[in-house]
């Protein structure tokens, strides 16, 4: 009868955290799906109307726009309307994006005819999934945090960080399928309309499966509905644990007064931080320039494309790493390993680069900064920043980090070409000079939350 009820729970802690991991999955899908549409896009939209490539890169990364928008917003929808509410919210917003990216012309304009209007349009529609993106980056992570058992949070948080690389994997496939086999002039005027239209499948998915999930006990308790809250924490956790734990979650609202900076400064500028390292180490140069770093060192295309494969396999297995170690180890060790695994991989680079070795060396000094990242500040940062904010000010204060997260994003990708040209070895000594930051950050700044539920971590503020 007991192992009955344990796995009764464990089913529905499954069910909650797989339906909210496909915000993490469309996350990867949106972001990803621009690679297979983008020179056409650039054909039917662009060139066709004499535009240069200040346009093109622009329109192919409007996106972003979006989801430093929907981080900075995230904070409001989720306090105010609770965090099952907001992510329904950005759910209509990806699918909303989806059906416009793929049929921009809807209502106002001639199918097929490309116009500045049109341009207009199709960006708006990318900036409206690019605010689904930050909305869901934010709050899916709070979510599974503020649902989870302390013994198995870290495992589960890590999973939004597995669903993002699947997701990014699912469109390339989807991207592929959709493009082999047809002529080049039928992709430009048709095919690409088919890679955003896509979206909505799994975006719909979503948000029908968001009406069968509950509320967060934090946010129920917040509202002063415990009853719900009590329910929701005794399928998860047992009846008497759960009593304790409502109590806990109780002690923390009725003592603070909910500004953000009640509980200090600290804990706030941990969050931005831990944020804007995960992005100045360069991690989404190597993702979203791969290719280009590899011809750059001296790979053929061809070789160069294979390469990215490799290291997206990568990627994937060394996730799951992070999940597998994340509550056993703790969250710290992983972040100072993963720091100093990323500081060899940058430094080694930047030496080739700078003595103009070409090689295999590349892309094995690069497989270790990314395995390195990926079992370590790739999940991990989600993990604490779903963890370490109080009770009172989590819908705020991940806000801020995100925000931040997407601007530092933004600021790294559109520096690097600039910074290439100025010198290779200066660029990734860089980022491993970053990268060596973060580890002596993680050592004095950042506390080990391991197995502790939110309410203890929120007394470490106190």
């Amino acid at each position: 009868m007991l192992n009955n009820i344990k796995t009764e729970r464990w089913i529905y802690l499954s069910a909650i955290t797989f339906t909210a991991t496909l915000g993490g999955l469309l996350f990867g899908y949106d972001t990803a799906v621009i690679s297979g549409a983008e020179k056409s896009v650039q054909t039917f939209l662009i060139t066709s109307q004499g535009l240069g490539t200040l346009v093109h890169g622009l329109t192919i990364s409007s996106a972003l726009i979006g989801c430093i928008i929907g981080g900075a917003i995230s904070g409001f929808f989720a306090s105010r309307l609770g965090r099952k509410k907001a992510l329904i919210v950005a759910a209509v917003l990806f699918f909303v994006s989806a059906l416009g990216s793929g049929y921009p012309e809807f209502l106002f304009f001639e199918k097929g005819k490309a116009t500045m209007g049109l341009l207009y349009m199709f960006n708006f529609y990318r900036i409206i999934g690019g605010i689904g993106v930050g909305m869901a980056s934010a709050i899916v992570p709070m979510y599974i945090g503020e649902i989870s058992p302390a013994h198995l949070r870290g495992r589960l948080v890590s999973l939004n960080q597995f669903a993002i690389i699947f997701g990014m994997l699912v469109v390339y496939f989807v991207n592929w399928g959709i493009a082999t086999g047809k002529p080049l002039d039928w992709i430009d005027s048709i095919g690409w309309r088919y890679m955003f239209l896509s979206e909505a499948i799994p975006a719909g998915l979503f948000g029908l499966l968001l009406f069968f999930v509950p509320e967060s006990p934090r946010y129920l308790c917040l509202h002063g509905n415990d009853e719900h809250a009590l329910d929701v924490l005794s399928r998860i956790n047992g009846p008497s644990k759960a009593i304790e734990i409502l109590s806990e979650i109780k002690s923390t609202i009725v003592h603070h007064s909910g500004k953000l900076f009640s509980y200090g400064k600290i804990v706030i500028v941990i969050g931005i931080l831990l944020s804007v390292f995960q992005q100045f180490v360069g991690i989404n140069v190597a993702l979203y320039y791969a290719p280009r770093i590899f011809e750059s060192m001296g790979a053929a295309k061809d070789a160069s494309m294979l390469q990215t494969v490799v290291m997206g396999l990568v990627n994937v297995i060394f996730t799951v790493v992070a999940i597998v170690t994340v509550d056993k180890y703790g969250r710290k060790i992983l972040l100072l390993i993963g720091s100093v695994g990323m500081a060899i991989g940058m430094f080694a680079i930047a030496g080739l680069a700078w003595f103009e070795v070409i090689g295999m060396g590349t892309l094995v000094f690069i497989i270790i900064y990314t395995a390195s990242f990926m079992m370590s500040w790739g999940p991990i940062t989600w993990v604490l920043i779903s963890e370490i904010f109080p009770n009172k000010i989590r819908g705020q204060a991940v806000a801020i980090a995100v925000m931040a997260q997407w601007a530092a994003n933004y600021f790294i990708s559109s520096t690097y070409p600039v910074m290439m040209e100025f010198s290779g070895a200066f660029t990734y000594g860089f980022y491993g000079v970053m990268s060596l930051i973060s580890f002596f950050f993680v050592m004095k700044m950042v506390p080990e939350t391991k197995g502790k539920s939110l309410e203890e971590i929120e007394n470490i503020w106190k």
